[in-house]
């Protein structure tokens, strides 16, 4: 009777392990298109600039650290395989490796840096907000010292303080509103997905 059980809990756990990992690469699929179409979106100001950071802070925020981290490989992975996923539809290493590639590269310490918040502090509201703006700092220094080494690499030299008038400044705030917007969203929708993703 016991091992009779045995062999039927096993079986449950078997049935909701599989059940789980089918939610977690359907949940990942979701935001990796998200991330897609959301860098496809070009938000015409003085600077132009994509909504991609908010659909990375958007995935963090409602997947966690792990699955989080997850759609952000797998989203640089399909670009760099060449499905268009970038900025203005937009693939390939070219992309990856070219002078703005390191922010792209950055996201996914981003995520990393936001997983490990969350495993040592949790997540509540002000806990994300936090690992939000230092996952910003975090792509915004990767990025920069990969666009000043690439760029330095084909043409003259530029300074630090040119690099981050090019590329960090006029980003600062788009960002921190769309991370704002991410950390509003993302709370809305962890309550009803709660039994599903947790």
């Amino acid at each position: 009777m016991n091992r009779e059980m045995s062999v039927d809990t096993e079986k449950i756990q078997t049935r909701t392990a599989r059940k789980g990992r089918t939610y977690d690469m359907v949940y990942i699929g979701v935001f990796v298109g998200l991330m897609a179409v959301c860098s496809w979106i070009s938000i015409p100001t003085a600077v132009p600039f994509t909504l991609q950071t908010f659909a990375v802070f958007l995935a963090v925020t409602v997947m966690g650290g792990k699955r989080g981290t997850l759609a952000v490989v797998v989203y640089l992975l399909l670009g760099m395989a060449g499905v268009p996923v970038f900025a203005e539809f937009s693939a390939g290493p070219g992309v990856l490796f070219g002078t703005t590639g390191g922010y792209l590269i950055g996201f996914i310490f981003t995520a990393l840096l936001m997983w490990l918040v969350e495993r040592l502090f949790g997540r509540k509201l002000p806990v994300l907000a936090v690992s939000m703006f230092f996952g910003m700092v975090t792509y915004y220094v990767i990025g920069t010292i990969w666009f000043m080494v690439v760029y330095g690499s084909v043409n003259e030299s530029v300074s630090l303080m040119t690099a981050l008038g090019w590329c960090v400044v006029p980003f600062v705030i788009p960002d921190l509103i769309k991370a704002a917007l991410a950390l509003s969203f993302g709370n809305a929708l962890r309550k009803p997905l709660a039994g599903l993703i947790d």
